[in-house]
């Protein structure tokens, strides 16, 4: 075998591009970039000044989600001091630091229950840290837990699952036999349980829609009472013994300055309510009277009667 002339040029032309293929790098060094440490070094300390400004105390910081809670007004802080968690305000609470859902959440369990009787039960609220109570709780006038209970009586002698007998009843304090009728918007719980069937879970009931309405206009709200609405005999007990004082003047809810949170709280009002009072104020101004209130197309005429003693309007 042989090669022929073009083909021995060929082959010794591809030896020398790969040769020249080879040698080029040993040949030919490019310029290698020169670092400057300087001015990374300079960059690197501005970056750090401006997270050390970032990250100075004091500094307000925007939320990760704007817009979530501007709908609800800034509160002015105060100094902490001692205060009474049962007459304190929802913007009481915001000025010592709670959230603003927190405050509302506060200020409705204490008008359902009553009133707060220690701290112990404020502590339990959902959503409130715990962190933020152990700074509040040393100015509440209040005791730390509630007071034991009372024994329970024995039922031993009866056997399991018994229950004194009916002579044994006279242990339990009965109730007066010729009571004089009192003020219902002044009585407590302890009154109120001095009528036949009205005991203390019925007594709280009524103290605590006496406060959520602002005070007892009429007796015959008390038939709005959850408890008593299947239970007329024990309105009609009830309206027996006590009565509203003659101008007994109830606490107003002034729809011009009242915020949602303050006005869907009265039974009266509720929540679709609260939304159309504020809704309409927003866009026609203030109410210049309380009658303005009719102009809500929803607002029934039997709903305003019953609602015109507990607003104003100045």
């Amino acid at each position: 075998m042989g090669y022929s002339r073009a083909e021995a040029r060929g082959m010794v032309g591809l030896l020398a591009v790969l040769a020249g293929a080879l040698l080029l790098p040993l040949l030919w060094h490019p310029a290698q970039p020169q670092y400057l440490p300087a001015a990374d070094q300079q960059l690197l300390d501005r970056l750090a000044a401006n997270l050390a400004a970032n990250r100075a105390p004091g500094r307000s910081y925007a939320p990760r989600t704007p817009g979530r809670f501007s709908r609800y007004p800034q509160v002015a802080q105060v100094p902490l001091g001692p205060f009474d968690p049962n007459t304190l305000t929802a913007e009481g609470w915001e000025a010592r630091g709670v959230p603003h859902f927190v405050a509302g959440r506060i200020v409705k369990y204490r008008d359902a229950a009553g009133g707060f009787r220690a701290k112990a039960q404020i502590r339990k609220m959902y959503g409130l840290d715990d962190s933020l109570y152990q700074r509040l709780a040393p100015f509440m006038q209040l005791p730390d837990a509630l007071p034991p209970r009372g024994p329970r009586p024995a039922y031993a002698a009866n056997g399991p699952g018994k229950f004194p007998p009916f002579a044994a009843a006279g242990k339990f304090a009965r109730k007066p036999q010729h009571l004089q009728p009192f003020d219902l918007n002044a009585a407590d719980t302890t009154q109120l349980m001095q009528i036949r069937g009205i005991g203390a879970g019925r007594a709280r009931w009524v103290v605590q829609y006496r406060n959520q309405l602002g005070g007892y206009v009429r007796a015959d709200q008390l038939g709005e009472v959850f408890v008593l609405r299947d239970a007329p005999d024990l309105v009609d007990s009830l309206r027996k013994y006590t009565f509203v004082r003659p101008g007994f003047a109830p606490q107003l809810v002034n729809v011009n300055t009242a915020s949602f949170d303050e006005l869907y709280l009265h039974p009266y009002i509720r929540k679709g309510l609260a939304r159309l009072i504020v809704a309409y104020r927003k866009q026609h101004g203030p109410y210049h009277q309380v009658a303005d209130l009719k102009q809500i197309p929803t607002l029934k005429p039997d709903d305003w009667e019953k609602l015109r003693p507990y607003v104003r309007c100045d």
